[in-house]
């Protein structure tokens, strides 16, 4: 059981976090409240997010209408009231990809497959996200190797799958990255489940798959 004073420190943890743009918050704002649900990230971090905000949010995540709600019935939660509280909706997802250099994996996501830099955090840089539509993968910061020798090749261990709707996107998506000058895992390929896909070896060794409908 957690008493109120925690409470109130998580709050202003959530309010610190998001004055330093502290990027990882925003996903907790949206999904607690309403809203900033129609927000991305730099929307949110960018939008008024006081105290009270902080405070609401953290009582959100428990199962409680407002901060109100939680004081008055801290003392008083029990497992079943967990249950009750609403099933949590998962509103997103985002690869995480492990990089050498931050701003020169940003330069070939940017540069060779289209992508936007969201954003760019720490000085020097540790943490970074980068957006093309509605794919999202994030890059983090790894000064040593991860995995051993050439695993992931032999393998086929991916990083990342992005998808897109039609088979002429697909095949439009492998031509551009193939002009761009990409380095290929594999080549655009139809698969015996019914899809066409290829696989893009980034500079740090990870695979990401593009995947679309065959025909």
């Amino acid at each position: 059981m957690r008493n109120l004073e925690n409470l109130k420190k998580q709050a202003k943890q959530y309010l610190r976090w998001h004055r330093e743009r502290y990027y990882p918050v925003a996903a907790h704002i949206r999904a607690a409240l309403p809203r900033f649900q129609h927000l991305d990230d730099t929307q949110i971090l960018e939008s008024s997010f006081k105290l009270m905000d902080a405070q609401e949010l953290v009582a959100r995540q428990l199962g409680f209408e407002g901060w109100q709600a939680l004081k008055s019935g801290a003392h008083g939660m029990t497992t079943q009231s967990k249950q009750t509280a609403p099933r949590p909706v998962l509103s997103s997802t985002s690869a995480q990809l492990f990089v050498s250099d931050i701003k020169a994996s940003c330069g070939f996501f940017a540069d060779k497959l289209g992508f936007a830099i969201d954003f760019v955090y720490g000085d020097p840089p540790f943490y970074g996200q980068v957006i093309r539509d509605k794919a999202q993968l994030a890059l983090r910061l790894v000064c040593e190797p991860v995995f051993v020798g050439d695993i992931r090749q032999r393998e086929h261990l991916l990083s990342a799958s992005i998808t897109v709707d039609t088979a002429s996107e697909i095949k439009r998506l492998f031509l551009d990255f193939q002009a761009a000058g990409v380095d290929f895992h594999q080549t655009l390929k139809k698969e015996p489940w019914g899809t066409r896909n290829f696989i893009v070896l980034d500079p740090d060794g990870n695979l990401i798959l593009f995947a679309g409908p065959a025909d």
